[in-house]
């Protein structure tokens, strides 16, 4: 009877994955044999080939993945205007931003082409085509290979399709598996190298409720940033220079003035950056255990010393504002996910699953031979690894992450190697001393020593007593050892005599590079003590992640065999998916009902002028009190700030798109809602949000706040 109720249930969550329009992060080239009915009957007014075309223009040319999948972008006008959200552009402001102009603060906007503010490295690549190339990629494959065996197969036949795809092109290609493996497909990219800063908000409306509001609804973040594409004058990709010319895109998304109503049909384009729906049970508890509490614990603990220090001085706050952003958002994140896991029952959830699964594969000998140990694989790589995976956690936030100038410090081994040789080579020592120079003169731009040191004593104490000596680098060791366990000890004479953390200092070492020297710094020894250690843990849980990869792709081959009705589609990996949905409130939990959109009002209700965070722009409240919102203003008169949908998004999504049936902007997806953080590994149909950006309050930041109209007259605005 157990048996039979949790086949029962499995069956009835497998059904409503399948009629749920608003999970589902599918490919585009998938579409039309998938998707297209559904779409059409809840509003949809494009075809397949409007969506995704390799010979027309269509939806997928004016969508692009900033800096390879970081965030997702939008073009928005004929001259190569491109829309992201704040956060995604925050890094670019924070660059540009200085006490005298802290356009953080202040906001930035170019009144002139000229004005526009190149970034170096900042990228934006658009989908040229895709194809599945699963037979040719897995055709030399076979089940006598070991993994190592397997994985040299396959690496020999991707790289030679994307070679094929790209030859005699400026294009890039990639060749990425989906459905853990058992499929693959070939993307084929155009990436543009020169992105400029046109504009973005102050943070009192970019960044409106910063953390407190962050992963929340309702909300009220004008979460945008306008940068604009450039290429060489013949229309290619090319490198920053002052000869370049817009671009003229093979399309952009007119913009609609019309707004939305409730069930309204909404689609978001973009490139997701990581799911994990088809994650066992051991896996996600492992995540509750030991990912979830590191990275809370350890992140709060740094955020605190960079916070106190950010408040007590401009510069400090200007040079660790983008830190501290990227620190925080994945600090939250990984409370609310884990909160999400446990109030939703996931974990239960899947073992049901796989027992059904079981069930299942126990009715067929043939199933038992090929499916009969993928989840015993899975279990035994989860459970023998724990020790190592909580160890490397340690190591990836309390060093890597947790220790400035010894990340910077990583550097050195380039170094380290050309020095190193019985004969220097002049020529290559130049090229690393010119190397070094460059990327040192960004790290000491945003580098407070003092900040360092803090966040350094805290991090080390906390590696000291959380993780077994069997882990410690040797220059923890050395703590431990030669300094008794002294942390401030150590760390005090690191600082007094560390190439890394005076930028005079650095310089001079640099000028005339000495071997022993560099032998003998601190940093250097961290540094190096640090991936020899690490290569050793990775090494280790080598075997470990073998299983759990085999028996991974064996279990969601089993399941989707297992459920033949239903339409599966690969986990997030940064590559372009379509998710569509509709306009709608929802049941936060008992009692507790929110709306499907906010307004202005709801901007002036949060104000605290005490607070940071919710600190309202004088000139914002003169137009609301004037009610000054031009053609942007609703139906209602009121000017809308955000809205939600039920499109299935996760990290990536970031400044996609929301478009509405007849393929117009209404609005950025920016974020998720608190009660359904749990989505990125399993999607909670009930409760699911994404909470974009109401493309009308862009507008009416634009024209209205900004005076910024020129940006607008480029723009098709449709009502």
């Amino acid at each position: 009877m157990k048996k039979l109720l949790t086949v029962l249930l499995v069956f009835l969550l497998s059904f409503q994955m399948k009629v749920r329009a608003d999970e589902g992060m599918w490919l585009l080239s998938l579409i039309q044999q998938v998707n297209m009915d559904e779409m059409k009957e809840m509003g949809l007014e494009l075809t397949a080939e409007q969506i995704y075309s390799v010979n027309n223009a269509s939806l997928k040319d004016a969508v692009g993945a900033l800096d390879y999948g970081s965030c997702t972008a939008e073009l928005i006008s004929g001259e190569g205007l491109l829309l992201t959200n704040h956060h995604c552009g925050y890094g670019e402001i924070q660059y540009h931003s200085s006490v005298e102009h802290d356009y953080l603060k202040d906001g930035f906007w170019a009144m002139s082409r000229d004005e526009e503010l190149p970034n170096e490295g900042k990228t934006i690549s658009f989908l040229v085509r895709m194809e599945e190339v699963t037979d040719r990629v897995l055709a030399d494959v076979t089940d006598e290979m070991d993994l190592q065996e397997r994985s040299a197969a396959i690496r020999s036949v991707v790289g030679l399709i994307s070679n094929e795809a790209t030859d005699g092109t400026h294009y890039e290609a990639q060749v990425r598996p989906m459905f853990e493996g058992n499929r693959y497909f070939l993307f084929v990219l155009e990436t543009y190298r020169d992105v400029r800063l046109v504009g973005a908000p102050p943070e009192s409306i970019g960044k409106f409720g910063a953390d407190t509001d962050n992963w929340m609804w309702p909300r009220h973040t004008g979460d945008f940033a306008i940068f604009r594409v450039y290429t060489g004058p013949d229309g290619k990709p090319a490198e920053y220079s002052p000869d370049n010319i817009p671009l003229k895109p093979k399309h952009y998304l007119p913009v609609s003035l019309n707004g939305y109503d409730k069930d309204d049909f909404a689609m978001v384009m973009g490139f997701p950056g990581s799911t994990t729906r088809y994650m066992t049970s051991w896996e996600v508890q492992r995540l509750l255990d030991i990912d979830h509490p590191t990275r809370i614990k350890i992140r709060g603990i740094k955020q605190d010393i960079m916070m106190e220090d950010m408040q007590a001085d401009t510069k400090v706050r200007i040079q660790y504002a983008s830190k501290y952003s990227r620190s925080s958002n994945y600090w939250k994140y990984s409370i609310g996910q884990s909160k999400g896991l446990k109030n939703l029952g996931v974990v239960d959830t899947k073992r049901a699953q796989e027992e059904a699964f079981l069930d299942w594969v126990s009715q067929d000998p043939a199933r038992e031979k090929e499916f009969g140990n993928a989840l015993d694989l899975i279990k035994e790589g989860v459970e023998e690894s724990r020790q190592y995976e909580a160890a490397r956690q340690y190591m990836l936030e309390c060093i890597y992450l947790g220790m400035e100038s010894v990340n910077a410090g990583f550097g050195l081994r380039e170094l380290h190697q050309v020095l190193s040789q019985e004969e220097v080579d002049e020529e290559a020592l130049s090229a690393v001393k010119e190397g070094l120079k460059e990327r040192s003169a960004d790290f000491y731009k945003d580098y407070n020593a003092a900040t360092d040191k803090k966040v350094m004593k805290a991090m080390l104490e906390l590696f000291i007593d959380n993780v077994d000596p069997e882990f410690h680098p040797a220059f923890i060791v050395g703590i431990t050892d030669k300094y008794k366990g002294n942390v401030d000890k150590y760390v005090d004479k690191y600082f007094a005599k560390s190439i890394m953390v005076d930028q005079e200092r650095f310089n001079a070492f640099i000028e005339d590079p000495k071997l022993k020297k560099l032998e003998k710094d601190p940093t250097y020894q961290a540094a190096t003590s640090f991936f020899e250690k690490f290569g050793q843990l990775r090494g280790a849980m080598n075997s470990y992640g073998q299983k759990i990869s085999e028996g991974s792709k064996s279990y969601l081959k089993g399941l989707i065999e297992m459920n033949p009705d239903k339409d599966f589609y690969p986990d997030a990996n940064s590559t372009m998916r379509l998710t569509y949905g509709t306009v709608g409130d929802y049941k936060a939990r008992d009692a507790v009902w929110y709306a499907h959109y906010t307004t202005l009002k709801g901007v002036m209700e949060k104000e605290d002028p005490d607070n940071y965070e919710f600190v309202v722009s004088p000139k914002l409240k003169e137009l609301y009190e004037a009610k000054n919102y031009g053609p942007y203003a609703a139906e209602s008169g009121e000017m809308n700030v955000c809205f939600t949908t039920n499109n299935d998004i996760t990290g990536g999504n970031s400044g996609s798109p929301v478009i509405n049936g007849k393929g117009e902007l209404i609005g950025l997806a920016f974020d998720g809602n608190w009660e359904a953080m749990s989505g990125d590994v399993a999607f909670e149909p009930e409760l699911q949000k994404c909470i974009n950006v109401d493309i009308r309050y862009v507008l009416f930041i634009v024209d209205k706040f900004a005076g910024a109209t020129h940006l607008i007259d480029e723009m098709t605005l449709v009502k």
